[in-house]
């Protein structure tokens, strides 16, 4: 048990924390996806800010109980695990890295504000949706299926050209 919270043991809760995966994207850990803030000391114990990806994010519990869990596993037992709206977390946040992992697990990643426009990126539901390039053979000549996927913050693709289905992480 962590009877002492030094940098080296703060050090040591932040990779426990970036190391948790995602329940919906188990590709991605969370600190990938862009909704793990911070991880501090407050006295004895590990504070681990999360901002989920909308309000009422189903996940969250269970990201709230799975990092618990591993800190404890790892000798934290003072964890608590705050959920912050503000800022509000935007597609932007997920990493290079976890954007590579989305397209290698055949998951098209949200496009950058660069790639998309200036100002705030609509959140569009109609059948249209953006052009994407397929994760499977590159192709832009994709259409959208459905506006929405496994979860309300992906939709659905099908490439013309390789015939694949696809799901899409939407910008927000």
């Amino acid at each position: 048990m962590v009877t002492t919270l030094d940098e080296a043991t703060l050090a040591r809760a932040r990779r426990v924390a970036r190391s948790v995966p995602d329940p919906e994207l188990p590709m991605l850990t969370i600190a990938e996806l862009g909704i793990l803030r911070e991880v501090a000391i407050a006295g004895t114990r590990v504070v681990v800010s999360l901002t989920p990806t909308y309000s009422g994010c189903p996940a969250i519990p269970e990201i709230r109980a799975d990092l618990a869990g591993r800190l404890a596993a790892a000798g934290f037992a003072d964890v608590e695990v705050r959920t912050v709206l503000s800022p509000p977390w935007t597609s932007d946040l997920i990493s290079p890295e976890g954007r590579r992992k989305l397209a290698a697990a055949g998951i098209a990643p949200p496009r950058s504000r660069s790639e998309v426009a200036a100002g705030p990126v609509p959140l569009t539901l109609s059948a249209g949706g953006p052009r994407l390039e397929c994760p499977v053979c590159g192709s832009a000549d994709t259409v959208r299926t459905a506006a929405f996927g496994g979860t309300a913050c992906k939709d659905l693709y099908r490439c013309r050209a390789c015939f694949e289905p696809f799901e899409h992480v939407k910008e927000i």
